[in-house]
């Protein structure tokens, strides 16, 4: 039986397993255990240091506004969990609960979004065939013409939903619920991990847009100095995609894409890095 070799003299075994491979995870910390826990089933060493932090918004005056007036609208779009998580948060703090979601129509991204509103007991609409902006898009295209929108989201996000929407005869609010930023405590673990050849991950893990900018933001200044270049850093590592829209900012950012998801979720992340080493 033959064997393939990781950039860092590691052997793998030529099946759908991750034995030996090591796998840096990005995800905000308290989101990484899903991803974390699907890889390491599988054997993979898992390393956690997050390239994004979840904040509250500097005001939550216009998340308020649109909470207060929520009998104005006719559909709730989300595109993440964060997303639904501080809008339920903030509705709690106003006193409102899932009675006053019930004459909405909502749309989620994807099936962790759905489960997640499922879970405070409201129905989801629509969920898109693929887990992106514009898909959700295509998916409402014949629902919201003179509709009132509220789309809660992160301060700041592509503007394809609410432009495509606008396009299609929907009145569009957008309210920041959340703001992501670099965590400032990644960079020294960030620098340790990266100075020491042989602790160098075998695969990076980016979950979003966001991921991918601040990793280059944090290995950029983790990579000063004394420290490697960060070419040199990146030499032999896969960068892995979970879908289209992470890949284009990737490669924005000049960084290859390796690996990437067919099916933009966690599940389809952790399939496509075990396809990658089944090679």
């Amino acid at each position: 039986m033959t064997t393939a070799v990781s950039h860092t003299g590691r052997k793998h075994r030529p099946n759908a397993t991750l034995s030996g491979v090591r796998v840096l995870v990005g995800r905000a910390r308290h989101q990484a255990g899903a991803l974390s826990e699907g890889l390491r089933k599988l054997g993979a060493q898992v390393v956690e240091i997050p390239f994004i932090e979840i904040r509250k918004p500097r005001s939550y005056k216009p998340l308020n506004s649109a909470l207060k007036d929520l009998q104005a609208y006719d559909w709730l779009v989300l595109t993440s969990v964060n997303g639904l998580e501080a809008l339920w948060e903030r509705s709690g703090k106003l006193g409102l609960g899932k009675r006053d979601f019930q004459h909405l129509k909502i749309a989620a991204i994807g099936p962790a979004t759905k489960k997640a509103i499922e879970k405070r007991g409201l129905r989801v609409d629509v969920v898109p065939k693929e887990y992106i902006a514009e898909s959700v898009v295509e998916s409402l295209r014949n629902k919201v013409a003179g509709k009132h929108v509220l789309l809660a989201r992160a301060k700041v996000a592509r503007d394809v939903i609410p432009r495509q929407l606008r396009k299609l005869g929907a009145n569009v609010d957008v309210v920041e619920a959340y703001e992501t930023v670099v965590p400032n405590a990644s960079r020294t673990r960030l620098r340790a991990l990266l100075k020491d050849h042989s602790k160098t991950p075998d695969v990076v893990t980016f979950t979003s847009s966001s991921t991918a900018r601040n990793f280059v933001a944090l290995t950029r200044k983790a990579s000063s100095g004394r420290g490697r270049p960060l070419h040199t850093v990146l030499d032999g590592v896969k960068l892995a995609s979970i879908g289209p829209v992470t890949s284009a900012t990737l490669r924005e950012l000049r960084l290859p894409v390796d690996i990437e998801a067919s099916s933009y979720t966690i599940p389809g992340l952790v399939e496509a890095i075990v396809k990658a080493y089944a090679r």
